[in-house]
């Protein structure tokens, strides 16, 4: 297994009261598949995501990915779990508003142990002809498009999604699951992707119901659908 995650816990205090966010949460992932994990808001799926990329650390638990138990990383070495391993996807884009297509993925590129090709990449997620042009320029879907060339830029181990088409529309949104299906395939990467659209999960070779901080139930789909064939 490549995410190996058992007896996850998380809870945060405020004053005196203590809320209970992750309660036990378990669940594995194979190297080079897709999972889902799907969830109400407020049901922990973010929470749950940002510890497994090393945004947010659990109270208890073990989580290994790739064999590396990142629960017991010191910060200094959680940075380099972050950079060297793990790709960012988010529903808002986080581009950087004053550097244009390109530099927004060199600027990855650059930290990268073992990046890929600035162009390679650019022409994976059909943005060629957007290199020069500045975000401002670009529709929600492009922009989307060049936050997944900037994740996977640096080569990751693990792509995390986190609501990659919450903000867009039916069509956009159904190509940039083809894109990242298509990402999965050529590059090898798992994709651990959250969402609240429940018709995402046809396209998952793994889905988690996340229900009030616990794993409801797990879902293995023994045949995917292709992106382009989902319908909600």
């Amino acid at each position: 297994m490549f995410i190996e995650i058992s007896n996850l816990k998380k809870s945060y205090t405020s004053g005196l009261v203590k809320t209970e966010i992750l309660k036990g949460i378990g669940m594995e992932l194979n190297k080079g598949e897709i999972g889902v994990i799907l969830g109400p808001s407020g049901s922990g799926k973010s929470t749950l995501i940002n510890i497994i990329g090393g945004i947010d650390r659990c109270d208890s638990g073990q989580i290994l990915i790739d064999g590396l138990e990142i629960n017991s990383l010191n910060d200094e070495k959680l940075t380099d779990y972050r950079r060297k391993d793990i790709g960012f996807i988010f529903q808002f884009y986080n581009l950087v508003p004053n550097l244009t297509v390109g530099e927004n993925i060199e600027v990855v590129s650059n930290i990268s142990k073992s990046p890929l090709n600035t162009d390679e990449v650019l022409a994976s997620v059909g943005m060629t002809d957007k290199k020069f042009r500045f975000p401002r320029e670009l529709s929600g879907g492009e922009q989307q498009r060049v936050s997944i060339a900037r994740a996977i830029v640096k080569n990751p181990k693990l792509l995390l999604c986190d609501e990659p088409t919450g903000a867009l529309d039916f069509s956009t949104s159904r190509s940039i699951l083809q894109l990242l299906q298509q990402v999965n395939k050529k590059y090898g990467t798992t994709i651990l992707m959250i969402t609240h659209n429940t018709a995402i999960a046809a396209m998952a070779n793994r889905v988690y119901k996340v229900r009030s901080g616990e794993i409801a139930e797990i879902l293995i789909n023994e045949k995917t659908i292709p992106a382009e064939r989902i319908e909600w």
